[in-house]
């Protein structure tokens, strides 16, 4: 009878021995499901089998021509090791993983100056061909660096694949800087806002009021603790927020949509001196109509903010694996990597709120 290592051994080089495996990228402009080549190892990288990945808001974009900043898809990634090259020392053929995209130098003067995801180094490596392919090559330099982090064995491939954007939303709740028990808006009531309002009360903010058109998830936020849930298409967001709040008006502002719509929710929201924090991502060429005079005159700040850094991931797995964050709740959908279009589809069927892409 063979021993569990020798079974996994078997299967190790059936999966490397095959020529082909399934992806989903963008080819020419559009949407690409293709058979290519499993990814070959230069010295310092690793192979990883994709167990899960969430579908982003930023991959939409990028699909939809919308964002340009990396043209490569699916990064909420996680999955299993299964081939070393040479110079790799601390993981090992089997470890379960979360990869991070993008890792910075952490020497150069935007890193030591706390702006460590504006390194040139941090988009400039990346996975290929991207997350949603049944394997994808971490390269050395992500490896070097310390971007892969072992999973603990109570957390599931999928909750892994929440790592990197609640990493996401840790910085801006660490960049806005909220105070204990202050207001906070959250508009957009997606995966990240969501994410957000779960993380609220960890940062001592136990009221948060939060916006969305989408009943479904505004249901999950009451669930969830919202002290109030707003929907625009038919109430007035600043007047009720002027209300419960008697008539100062928010502490702090998150913007967790890319919609300029939604920022100017967030401002008509906020009380003189207070702040915003712009979260999602504007689509290509976005333009804000709004005052900036009323900005100066009435104090207010505005934050963007970008990414996650190392530590920051490193927090969000142990918020994850803690129970912090009720990740599993806001899984409604699973996809194949060939029914990734079904999955764009379904986004726009309302009652999505996050969506997985499987092998």
């Amino acid at each position: 009878m063979m021993t569990c290592e020798e079974i996994s051994k078997i299967y190790l080089f059936s999966i490397l021995s095959r020529s082909a495996m399934k992806t989903a990228l963008i080819r020419d402009g559009e949407l690409s499901i293709e058979e290519l080549p499993i990814p070959s190892l230069a010295h310092g990288d690793i192979l990883i089998e994709m167990k899960a990945c969430g579908l982003c808001g930023s991959d939409i974009e990028k699909i939809r021509g919308e964002y340009n900043v990396s043209p490569t898809i699916g990064h909420e990634a996680s999955g299993v090791v299964k081939e070393i090259s040479v110079n790799v020392t601390g993981i090992e053929e089997g470890d379960r993983v979360f990869p991070h995209h993008h890792v910075s130098c952490k020497s150069c003067h935007f890193c030591r100056t706390g702006s460590d995801t504006m390194c040139k180094s941090y988009r400039e490596f990346h996975f290929d061909p991207g997350g949603f392919s049944e394997f994808f090559r971490v390269p050395k330099w992500n490896v070097k660096q310390g971007g892969i982090l072992k999973l603990p064995e109570n957390m599931s491939y999928d909750q892994a694949s929440f790592i990197e954007p609640t990493g996401c939303c840790i910085r801006a709740l660490r960049r806005s800087g909220i105070a204990k028990n202050d207001s906070l808006f959250v508009v957009g009531a997606g995966p990240i806002g969501l994410t957000v309002l779960q993380l609220a009360p960890l940062f001592g903010i136990p009221n948060v009021i939060i916006s969305d058109v989408n009943p479904k998830r505004l249901e999950f936020a009451r669930r969830h603790g919202a002290l109030v849930t707003l929907d625009p298409s038919n109430e007035d967001i600043s007047a009720v927020i002027m209300k419960e709040t008697k008539g100062v008006g928010v502490d702090c502002a998150i913007i967790a949509s890319g919609n300029p719509k939604a920022v100017r929710q967030g401002l008509e929201s906020i009380r003189r001196g207070g702040s915003v924090i712009l979260l999602g991502i504007p689509p290509l060429e976005s333009s804000l109509d709004y005052g900036v005079e009323r900005l100066v005159n009435n104090e207010v700040t505005m934050i963007s903010s970008n990414a996650a850094n190392d530590g920051e991931v490193r927090l969000a797995l142990d918020f994850i694996s803690k129970g912090h964050i009720d990740v599993d709740s806001m899984i409604t959908h699973k996809f194949s990597i060939e029914s990734i279009d079904i999955a764009l589809e379904k986004i726009s069927g309302g009652d999505v709120i996050k969506s997985i892409i499987i092998p």
